[in-house]
């Protein structure tokens, strides 16, 4: 997800640690020998550490090269007709095992990942990529609610606020993500997220298209910044972005409606066809140190699922709600699917004639 944002500081106890300094264990000898030392990278915004890739060239001696996307469908859309030459993605949970369906993505070689073996046990396997064959964990978290605690009357606690409701007309952002759109939609209505029923899609649909006048922008993974520079009140946001502000910003607030969220895990994979597949394999293991996922946790405010790392991590981290959802935020929320080319392209045709109308 993203190139690192330069309002964002880290704590104290990891300030000016190093990569080199601090000894970080990334790849076992040879794995880059026999190729450039560069890496092209695909990721979200603002979704990697202050100096990761710095670090991991003074470690390596590869280079780095990182591309923004916006969300999971222009990924998709990116390498669908072939890799054009990208050697790590960032794909969420549905889309990983979309692009397994698809072919999309090479298999992972365990023993140039050693450690793997810090990733805490209920990540070290996946239902969308069995065994994980083709995914490692990165981040894990939540999509809710970002708020300007002064400019709203109490916690916006319901879907409501977003997808039915003038209280706050041309103050409000989704995201322009037509999954998560339809999904939460769905939520609010009272249904499964993951829910294919045509009929109940186009409830979404128009409701949407209802509220269209009281929404300001579907921003593209940007809806932090509006909320920061107080474009908008209210906006559907990933948990992490928000955090990001809410760490400059004390009157910016994070909550899960209580019709429930979007739980998602972004993973590492390789694309088909990448160049640079050994120093792929290298840079995942080393964002898998505990050091280095300490130091990029810190920095982004994503839940890591790597044990190692969060055993690093101090309580203002560990025990934040907003990071780490509670388990009656996890009860009522819940993780989208694969559920098929079928359905995407009814989410492609509900999308198109949302934006249209």
């Amino acid at each position: 997800m993203k190139e690192p944002k330069k309002v964002i500081t880290r704590r104290n106890f990891l300030a000016g640690m190093s990569a080199t300094a601090a000894g970080l264990s990334f790849a076992p000898r040879g794995v880059f020998a026999a190729e450039e030392p560069k890496l092209n990278f695909y990721n979200w915004d603002t979704y990697i550490g202050e100096t990761t890739l710095d670090d991991f060239k003074a470690a390596s001696g590869i280079e780095v090269k990182m591309d923004l996307f916006a969300d999971n469908d222009e990924l998709f859309a990116k390498l669908k007709g072939g890799n054009p030459g990208y050697d790590l993605i960032v794909p969420t949970n549905d889309y990983v095992e979309r692009m397994i369906v698809a072919g999309m993505l090479e298999p992972l070689d365990h023993g140039k990942i050693p450690n793997f073996a810090n990733i805490d046990g209920p990540f070290q396997d996946a239902l969308y990529d069995p065994g994980r064959k083709h995914s490692m964990p990165y981040m894990w978290g939540s999509i809710g609610i970002g708020y300007r605690k002064s400019a709203v009357d109490g916690v916006p606690d319901s879907w409501k606020w977003l997808y039915d409701s003038d209280r706050h007309s041309g103050r409000i952002a989704l995201l322009a993500d037509a999954s998560t759109v339809v999904q939460m939609g769905l939520k609010y209505l009272g249904h499964p997220l993951n829910a294919t029923d045509p009929a109940l899609i186009k409830q979404v649909e128009e409701m949407v298209i209802r509220q269209k006048g009281h929404i300001k922008t579907f921003a593209e993974d940007n809806g932090q910044d509006l909320l920061a520079a107080g474009d908008v009140d209210l906006t559907m946001e990933w948990n992490g972005d928000i955090l990001q502000v809410m760490l400059e910003d004390d009157d910016i607030g994070y909550a899960v409606p209580k019709e429930g969220g979007l739980l998602w895990e972004d993973c590492l994979c390789i694309p088909k066809g990448a160049p640079h597949p050994d120093n792929a394999h290298a840079f995942i293991n080393y964002i898998l140190d505990a050091d280095a996922g300490a130091l990029i946790a810190d920095y982004i405010q994503y839940a890591t699922p790597n044990a190692a790392a969060k055993a690093k991590m101090d309580e203002s981290y560990t025990a934040n709600p907003a990071i780490f959802p509670p388990a009656e935020v996890t009860a009522v929320s819940e993780a989208s699917i694969y559920k098929g080319e079928d359905y995407q392209q009814l989410i492609d045709e509900t999308w198109t004639r949302i934006q249209a109308a």
